[in-house]
């Protein structure tokens, strides 16, 4: 599902390294949890994943794509196979929980019978149901991060990319998104996760994956918290 080799990302004149050699293999449906301090590689590595981001050597396969063959014109259709979802949520105040869900589906020409069809039930998966009119502000920061959650799986992604995705929550908010994201992880989704909580880390029981200084130093299964 998602293989890197031996994959190096340096930046600027000075060749300053973000990442060096790392090497990962993560199965289909598997839940990985990645950690490290501030500037330990995470981003870069997410960047990475998303075609965003272009590696200076090594190699990256997810989901079958060599990306080394991979031409700008179909980055488009890479990123339909991976949702994201990041710290501060990115919905349009403007409009309703309904229609930032609704509009993932829409940018891809999907009819509006079925986004009346599909939509519904996504909202239900992240526990949302009977808020579809609601705006942005009229909701929680867990609610909020859980419209982000439902926009970025709408379009059945076979990977979900979470970066950082309780780091504006309180513990109970924080819960609850943890709680979808292995709901969704249970559907048959690939989850990445990272986060700096180590309370989360150590209940979830999942595989971790430590980076330090652009390296992978640890890969855990069923491991606490250790950056």
């Amino acid at each position: 599902m998602i293989l890197l080799d031996r994959v190096t990302k340096t930046y600027g004149q000075n060749n300053e390294s973000a990442l060096q050699r790392v090497t990962l293999h993560v199965d289909p449906k598997e839940f990985v949890i990645v950690v490290g301090q501030s500037g330990a590689g995470k981003t870069t590595l997410l960047r990475l994943l998303t075609r965003e981001e272009r590696p200076t050597s090594g190699k990256i396969i997810v989901g079958g794509i060599d990306y080394d063959k991979l031409k700008d014109k179909d980055i488009p259709m890479l990123r339909r196979k991976i949702g994201t979802v990041f710290q501060d949520f990115k919905l349009l105040p403007n409009k309703t929980v309904f229609e930032n869900v609704a509009y993932a589906l829409e940018i891809v020409g999907i009819s509006n019978r079925e986004i009346r069809h599909t939509v519904p039930k996504v909202l239900d998966i992240v526990n949302l149901k009977g808020k579809e009119n609601r705006m942005p502000m009229e909701l929680s920061g867990g609610e909020r991060q859980r419209v982000a959650i439902a926009r970025a799986v709408v379009r059945q992604p076979r990977i979900l990319i979470a970066d950082e995705p309780t780091g504006n929550l309180d513990p109970k908010h924080a819960w609850d998104v943890i709680k979808v994201l292995e709901k969704i992880n249970r559907y048959g989704t690939t989850v990445l996760l990272t986060t700096h909580n180590q309370d989360i880390v150590n209940k979830l029981r999942r595989r971790v994956v430590t980076i330090r200084d652009g390296k992978v130093v640890s890969d855990r299964a069923n491991a606490g918290y250790k950056a």
